[in-house]
């Protein structure tokens, strides 16, 4: 029988600061962090090749524009295929991002 190892979620605690707080970085959200920064690197270093026809002002804009799709397609797709009983309940529970919910196929479709 497998056993999987229990990893907590969040990977730094910081707070509570000038009475905000506490602050909880996730480790999908370095995740995300992470594959936007390569990608724009990455997207970065191939637009300053010789016969490239984009602009580091183009780069900027679609990992923007990407990454404001991928955020809001991965909450709503949370929301209609996982957090119906929760939307059921106040549908402002939507924007609720602190009690988490991102899905994968949302966040593609975003």
């Amino acid at each position: 029988m497998l056993t999987y190892p229990h990893i907590d979620p969040i990977a730094i605690s910081i707070g509570p600061l000038f009475g905000v707080g506490p602050l909880r970085v996730h480790w999908y959200g370095i995740m995300y962090l992470i594959g936007f920064g390569a990608a724009w690197w990455l997207a970065r270093y191939r637009a300053r090749r010789p016969g490239s026809t984009w602009t580091a002002l183009d780069i900027d804009d679609i990992i923007f524009y990407c990454a404001i799709g991928v955020i809001v397609g991965g909450r709503a797709g949370w929301c209609l295929f996982y957090g119906r009983d929760v939307i059921a309940e106040n549908w402002l529970n939507a924007f609720h991002i602190w009690d988490g919910g991102m899905s994968f196929h949302g966040g593609l479709l975003g």
